[in-house]
């Protein structure tokens, strides 16, 4: 009786290895045969694409796998949402934000404890049970970065110039943003070996940043279908480099895991190469949908928010990014709104197939996906774009600014991008215990959540929309 007691079976524990940005092309395809550890993952594990929240940019993404809840009941449409139906409030999502509890939260209301490291959207840092280090929002190591705060010192004595995130990664300076971006990810795993070994955890997620800027400054050297890709540059081969260095540091976590640990890789979308960008505004003021009190001066690009709008005429403007959010100017809801509320849907499609017709360089044709909230969220809180975009499927980004002379642009207003995001993200799910599945369809990154609790034999709160992996 006295050995079953205490030789009976561990509760299995997870450690999740976040990849932002990871693509599933590379790692289960192109550089494969390079990177051995992830490779050893897969042949004794399942693995496959993960499709990315709607929209497919880091911001809600992360939540969204965490919580198991669509960016719609999350509330949160990208980095920046609208903080209400005035025209010019808009507020950065931070972990303010999400009011739903994510996965270290329903552990920890079950007794056990989590280390959660570099998550996009944990900044500011809320109480946990467990050790929690914030994310690429923080502004600096004078911030309260940490919980508990104690945890900030000790950090700070292993890795004291550690980084957040690097200052610019839309630069021409490409030497010094490799070096600095490998010095990212150095304080980071060196944070990551330490808390994997001297934190008290049952469920331990850390995610790599730096590699999502890897694929937006360098993705014209790796691919040779980019428009400025260059075989002859010394960046030819960064990318590769660094899945290889993402490897090699995968195989030393291995190496210090007992066998109750389960492991994802994961990431939140995936990449691929960034055409040019489409003037959503340019082309809203061209189309006669928005109107300026003074004509925006042509050859001088000037942000959106510089410029004087006609309300009285206006009905319809823009936010640039990764993707467009459109806003209809609605009586009644905008303060000098002018469309009626009974023609709202009228004029929304007719916007609608406007914009799917809105054509490239060349006046090449181009695919676009144009997205209603209410017809691919379960709810629709905050305020959300009345209409959702992805240009070029995703090879062209949403530009705001106006003054570049045509409806699109092959410079990126905000700097230098080589990439944008894709719907596809990847996972690895090892379990040493368990039996792997191989090459598997049809996930989607909702089932992240569920699929740990289910490991960790914790109960799935009935609120989550994804499904197990199995």
């Amino acid at each position: 009786m006295f050995n079953k007691l205490f030789n009976r079976k561990k509760d299995k524990r997870v450690l999740v290895f976040g990849l932002d940005c990871a693509s599933p092309h590379l790692i289960f395809d192109q550089f494969r045969a390079e990177l051995p550890n992830f490779s050893r993952l897969m042949a004794q594990g399942t693995w496959g694409e993960l499709e990315s929240a709607t929209p497919c940019i880091t911001v809600p993404a992360w939540s969204s796998m965490m919580t198991s809840r669509d960016a719609g009941v999350l509330g949160v449409y990208g980095f920046r949402n609208r903080a209400d139906y005035s025209y010019n409030r808009m507020v950065t999502a931070d972990s303010t934000h999400i009011k739903q509890p994510r996965l270290w939260d329903i552990l920890g209301d079950v007794g056990k404890k989590s280390t959660v490291l570099a998550v996009p959207q944990t900044y500011p840092v809320k109480p946990i049970n467990g050790t929690m280090l914030s994310c690429f929002l923080t502004p600096n190591q004078q911030a309260t970065f940490t919980y508990p705060a104690i945890f900030k010192s000790e950090l700070l004595k292993i890795a004291p110039d550690y980084a957040f995130d690097v200052k610019d990664f839309r630069t021409d300076d490409k030497a010094r943003l490799r070096q600095n971006l490998l010095h990212l990810r150095d304080v980071q795993f060196k944070t990551l070996k330490y808390a994997i070994q001297h934190t008290e955890w049952d469920f331990l997620m850390h995610v790599d940043i730096a590699l999502d800027r890897i694929h937006h400054g360098f993705w014209r050297y790796h691919d040779p279908q980019h428009r400025l890709h260059n075989p002859n540059s010394p960046f030819i081969h960064v990318i590769r480099d660094y899945y290889r260095l993402l490897d090699a540091q995968l195989g030393e976590i291995l190496n210090l895991l007992d066998d109750d640990v389960a492991i994802l890789v994961v990431s939140d979308h995936g990449v691929k190469r960034m055409d040019g960008g489409i003037c959503i505004n340019e082309w809203l003021w061209r189309e006669g949908w928005l109107h300026f009190k003074n004509p925006p001066p042509d050859g001088k690009i000037t942000p959106f928010e510089a410029l004087e709008v006609d309300w009285s005429k206006t009905r319809a403007w823009g936010a640039g990014g990764y993707y467009a959010r459109v806003f209809l100017n609605i009586a009644g809801r905008e303060p000098e709104g002018i469309i009626p509320s009974e023609d709202v849907n009228r004029v929304r499609d007719e916007l609608a197939n406007a914009i799917k017709q809105i054509r490239g360089a060349d006046d090449a044709g181009l695919n676009h996906r144009v997205i209603i909230p209410q017809e691919v969220y379960t709810q629709v809180n905050g305020i959300a774009p009345d209409l959702m975009v992805y240009f070029g499927d995703l090879a062209w980004r949403a530009v705001g600014s106006l003054g570049h002379g045509a409806h699109y642009t092959l410079e990126n207003d905000t700097g230098p991008d080589d990439a944008n995001h894709d719907t596809q993200g990847m996972f690895i799910l090892y379990d040493p215990k368990g039996r792997g599945g191989g090459c598997i369809t049809g996930e989607n990154l909702l089932n992240i959540a569920p699929t740990v609790l289910n490991l960790m034999g914790v109960k799935i709160p009935s609120e989550m929309q994804g499904k197990i992996i199995v």
